[in-house]
């Protein structure tokens, strides 16, 4: 019989153990998890690019709901737990749920510390520990007036730069002398704060606050100097303290946090405590190495396994603020027993120091070139002696044995056990087993199958020395990373930072984003018009000159010059009188080649230039728009009969063709996107072997996706099972969105599932119901905004089928 294992408090820490947990002993337990917060399991590092609008919400999700359906967890969402009966091992929460257990972890987290000055519980003071907080910034941002972050630490700076990347005028108030001062020494801090301000960020610092002002909210923060500084908004970041309540009222031994031993056991041997409300080794920590250390630690305690407990090391600082690299680790404060090593560079803004005792690195700090982090955190963390290469240890790891030195010696000369990525606590050896392992070619192979610079990205260089070290020429970045000569980004960064810096226009993000080029090139423009189409529909004119001349005429040019055009066909289904017109229109223009194309529609080929309008005039008359078969969007959802007349046919696959093609049709992509539906498993309209594909089975609908048969031949990978066509209609436009946000520009979509990872495409479509229905929900608020095809007036949407105007520019405004 299972034992009964339940947790107060879903963060990071606790979804980390159970992944270790459930690979080491997967049925040892039956879990029950009780959230104080509303939602699933979510990164908490990456508030901060939440709050930028570098990422959103459903980006930032660890685990959906999908996940703990499958591991059997039963999830109390916005359940706080009120009471631990250790005589009776229960649980209660105050929604009254009350749970036993055999084996009990608390992991409740920590607290804000809210500054007790007069005016501190005025609305519109918040606190930014959680979604919840980072919800109620964006909704005050929308105002775009002014905000006060109290608080010069990382969390003060990266709300600051959040809130000015939403629009707020911004000052931050910090009561030391110099900026994040228990992380740099006064020259970094020096820096960091030039580099803040040349953000727009006001930096107040010596400034103490002697109260919020406001009548009913906040109206501005006064300090002790007399000073007033204007706010709507204040955010209190000065600290957190461990959130020990809980714990001291059932009785457990409490100092700073939960008192733990080495295995992460508290004073009742039933009762474990992990996270930043314990306390192990005398020390509390925030930052989430530690934290995942600790998870590592629990679950094998958990499973029987005890090993070895939990030892503390230094770790690393980083600021998740865009453009500003900062690395600052262990003990940098002066004294008669060590020695330092300096290293700047004004004009490039760079700032390194090493501080030694002993010959040996006990303290680092790196402003403005950090790529040599990790490698000192190695040093530092080992004890090494540095007495050999004291001369040029400041100058990184590649040099040592010269400045002509190979980078990747450098990499390989880390020991197997290097910690690669400190947010998700990667390993050198890990990193290296996957890619040979699983024949990784990318860094986005890598971020999908370890999670190794797939948080704060910090690491990113490192990662990528290390693909180069084991891939050798397999792996060339720069063939394939720069959208263009125009610029050295790559296409994820180019959308990450339109998104981030609201960027709306072409010009705009040429001149944001450093293009080399005035006015970009034929590789890049088309790019950069789809990005900014499908990321801002209700902002952004489609620039039909930045599209190729086939998506400008509606027809696709032929090697003599000539043109072919395709009217669509829903489905594949037609009339006789669609086909009069086609028929008409052949012997009006003189037409010379009509052929039946793969995706079931009439192809005439041979049509002039300078006819296009009068052709696709006459054919509009008789209801055609166009069959896109030129376009980057959806080509066509190929049908068999189905139900309607095959003896075979389970389900409608013709109508369902049809609704989805009509749902969907004009919505730009990243490459063409073909579909198909077949009646019954012997797959007469080919949809295993299409970008997406539907079988439909006795019991509902199969979905398939990545499939392709041009260049690359490839089945589908099966993406689930649904049961109804509106569950298939949700899903599958949900997959395209997925796709549409994440897709490189040309990029079909198998290669971009392969990219990210086919079980993350899974756990994002299959498992998360909320994250589907947003995808689902943006699909069809870019739709609102589409630009209407002049011929979509005139097909009927009276019909069975849901019809949705086509995303397109009009054929007479792109003939201009």
């Amino acid at each position: 019989m299972k034992e009964k294992l339940v947790i107060i408090g879903n963060g990071m820490a606790p979804g980390r153990m159970l992944e270790h947990l459930f690979e080491t002993d997967p049925d040892r337990y039956d879990v029950v998890i009780f959230n104080a917060e509303p939602r699933v399991n979510y990164d908490r590092i990456m508030l901060s690019p939440v709050l930028s609008g570098e990422k959103a919400y459903e980006e930032i999700i660890i685990h959906g709901d999908g996940w703990y359906i499958d591991h059997g967890i039963t999830l109390y969402k916005g359940h706080k737990v009120v009471a631990i009966d250790r005589e009776a091992r229960t649980v209660t929460s105050d929604h009254g749920a009350v749970e036993p257990y055999d084996r009990l972890v608390v992991a409740t987290g920590s607290v804000p510390f809210i500054i007790p000055v007069p005016g501190a519980e005025l609305p519109g003071v918040i606190s930014y520990r959680d979604l919840d907080d980072v919800q109620a910034m964006l909704l005050a941002a929308q105002s775009r007036e002014k905000a006060v972050v109290i608080g010069g630490g990382l969390l003060g700076l990266e709300a600051a730069a959040g809130l000015k990347a939403r629009g707020m005028e911004v000052t931050v108030l910090h009561v030391m002398p110099t900026l994040m001062e228990r992380q740099l020494d006064p020259a970094a801090g020096y820096l960091l704060q030039k580099a803040v301000e040349a953000r727009g960020i006001d930096v107040v610092t010596k400034a103490n606050t002697r109260r919020i002002v406001g009548t009913g909210r906040v109206e501005g923060v006064e300090l002790d100097d007399g000073r007033v500084i204007p706010a709507t908004l204040v955010v209190m970041a000065v600290g957190i303290r461990p959130n020990v309540a809980l714990a001291r009222e059932a009785g457990l031994e409490v100092n700073r946090g939960i008192v733990t031993d080495p295995w992460m056991r508290t004073s009742d041997p039933a009762i474990m405590a992990l996270g930043e409300c314990a306390e192990v080794g005398g020390n509390v920590y925030g930052l989430v190495a530690p934290l995942y250390q600790m998870a590592r630690v629990a679950a094998a305690a958990l499973a029987g396994e005890e090993g070895t407990g939990f030892a503390h090391s230094e770790t690393p600082t980083k600021l998740k603020v865009t453009g500003i690299d900062l690395y600052s680790l262990g003990d940098f404060a002066d004294g008669d027993d060590r020695e330092e090593i300096v290293l700047r560079d004004a004009a490039a803004g760079v700032y390194k120091r090493l501080v030694l005792k002993g010959n040996r690195v006990i303290g680092v700090v790196l402003f403005g070139e950090t790529a040599d982090g990790a490698w000192f955190s190695d040093l530092q963390k080992r004890g090494t002696d540095v007495s050999e290469m004291r001369d040029s240890l400041i100058f990184g790891q590649a040099y040592q044995g010269g400045a002509s030195a190979d980078p990747l010696a450098a990499v390989a000369a880390l020991p197997d056990d290097a910690e690669i990525c400190g947010c998700n606590g990667v390993c050198k050896s890990r990193i290296v087993t996957a890619i040979t392992g699983k024949g990784l070619t990318s860094l986005d192979d890598v971020r999908a199958h370890t999670k190794a610079s797939a948080s704060c990205g910090s690491c990113t260089g490192l990662v990528e020395q290390l693909m180069s070290l084991t891939l050798g020429d397999g792996y060339n970045p720069a063939a394939v990373q720069p959208v263009c000569g125009c610029t050295t980004l790559g296409h994820a960064d180019v959308r990450r930072l339109i998104r981030a810096k609201k960027l709306k226009t072409i010009p705009a993000v040429m001149q944001e984003l450093e293009w080399k080029t005035s006015c970009g090139c034929a590789k890049c423009r088309p790019a950069l018009n789809y990005y900014l189409v499908c990321d801002w529909p209700q902002d952004y004119a489609d620039d039909y000159q930045s599209r190729f001349i086939n998506e400008r005429v509606h027809a696709n040019i032929q090697k003599d010059g000539t043109y072919s055009v395709v009217p669509r066909m829903w489905g594949g289904v037609t009339s006789a009188a669609e086909l009069r017109a086609i028929a008409d229109v052949v012997d009006m223009f003189a037409i010379p080649t009509v052929k039946v194309t793969g995706g079931q529609r009439i192809d005439m080929l041979g049509v002039r230039k300078e006819d296009l309008p009068a052709v696709w005039a006459e054919l509009g008359k008789a209801g055609f728009v166009s069959g896109h078969a030129y376009a980057k969007g959806l080509r066509t959802v190929k049908t068999c009969v189905g139900s309607d007349w095959c003896r075979f046919g389970t389900q409608d696959s013709t109508g369902l063709g049809i609704r989805i093609e009509k749902f969907m049709w004009g919505s730009w992509t990243p490459a063409k996107v073909k579909m198909a539906v077949s009646g019954c498993p012997r797959n007469c309209a080919e949809a295993t072997c299409k970008d997406v594909g539907v079988i439909c089975v006795d019991s509902g609908f199969e979905i398939h996706f990545a499939g392709a048969a041009g260049l690359d031949i490839k089945g589908t990978e099966k993406l689930g099972m649904v049961k109804t066509e509106d569950e298939a209609l949700e899903h599958i436009v949900a997959l395209v969105q997925m796709y549409r946000e994440q897709g490189h520009y040309l990029e079909r979509i198998y290669k971009w599932a392969k990219r990210i990872g086919l079980d993350e495409v899974r756990r994002q479509i299959m498992d998360d119901a909320d994250r589907r229905r947003a995808y689902f929900d943006r699909f069809v608020f870019s739709q609102k905004f589409a630009q209407v095809d002049p011929w979509s007036e005139r097909v009927s949407g009276k019909d069975k089928h849901e019809f949705k105007p086509m995303a397109n520019i009009g054929f007479a405004e792109a003939a201009e």
